[in-house]
């Protein structure tokens, strides 16, 4: 009878509201953090393509051109980025989600994202060289972000959270992710300008070489979060949010 008492408790304990909001307030920093920190990645990727495709040579510069070939020439610089990386990137989550699991597509996003832009940054003056190479990366980058975070941050906050809490949690992880939306847009578009020489009325930044690392560093941030983020694969709503555990605690 004792240990019967005493077992109840420590099942009663562990569904405790406390216990609960504890679990989903660490969850809810996880789906926050990563979708905030990849949209910062992603978005001033995208930003600053033109910039970074003229700065290892693969465009001509600006002054080269006139407007309607500078237009031609970005997008089917871009064009050919979507089709290489971000467009089979998608694919393969939607062929592999339910094979290796959101947290393991994640994880393994943001570490390949971390990977290529420091492989893009680090030997910076190489690129400029063998614009293939730099193409394959870049592509690369891309591709793994949408097989990976920029694919599940929208689905984990919808299924890891109790019936009750689902939407508003969803929407404040989505409301983070716009935040990075506006910090990459802006903060990396001013940090992304040229160290000594002011051009476009922009102030002096850390240059474009300094962001990717920084990028890349944000990106080793977001595996981190994504530590705090449950494996959502094969189970359901009602196992993943513990809303059943009070219907397990043992009774007299």
């Amino acid at each position: 009878e004792v240990e019967r008492i005493a077992e109840e408790r420590s099942t009663t304990s562990a569904c405790s509201p406390q216990n609960s909001h504890r679990r989903h307030g660490l969850h809810l920093l996880g789906t926050s953090m990563t979708w905030f920190l990849l949209d910062i990645s992603y978005y001033s990727s995208n930003l600053f393509q033109k910039d970074i495709f003229s700065n290892v040579g693969w465009l001509r510069p600006a002054a080269t051109m006139n407007a309607i070939d500078e237009v031609y020439q970005i997008a089917r610089a871009q064009t050919l980025i979507a089709l290489c990386g971000t467009v089979p990137g998608y694919w393969f989550t939607v062929a592999f989600i339910d094979h290796i699991g959101r947290f393991a597509i994640q994880l393994m996003g943001f570490f390949f994202m971390a990977v290529f832009l420091l492989g893009l940054a680090f030997p910076y003056n190489y690129w400029k060289q063998h614009h293939a190479g730099f193409v394959i990366m870049y592509s690369l980058t891309f591709f793994f972000s949408n097989f990976g975070p920029n694919a599940t941050t929208f689905v984990v906050p919808a299924e890891i959270f109790p019936a009750r809490l689902r939407s508003t949690c969803h929407g404040i992880s989505a409301a983070w992710g716009k935040a990075g939306a506006i910090v990459g847009n802006f903060g990396i578009l001013y940090a992304s300008q040229n160290q000594k020489i002011r051009t476009g009325g922009y102030p002096l930044g850390i240059g474009i070489k300094n962001t990717l690392i920084l990028l890349g560093a944000i990106n080793f941030l977001g595996m981190l979060f994504t530590l705090l983020v449950p494996e959502s694969k094969g189970k359901s709503l009602e196992e993943l949010t513990g809303e059943n555990e009070d219907d397990e605690v043992p009774t007299a």
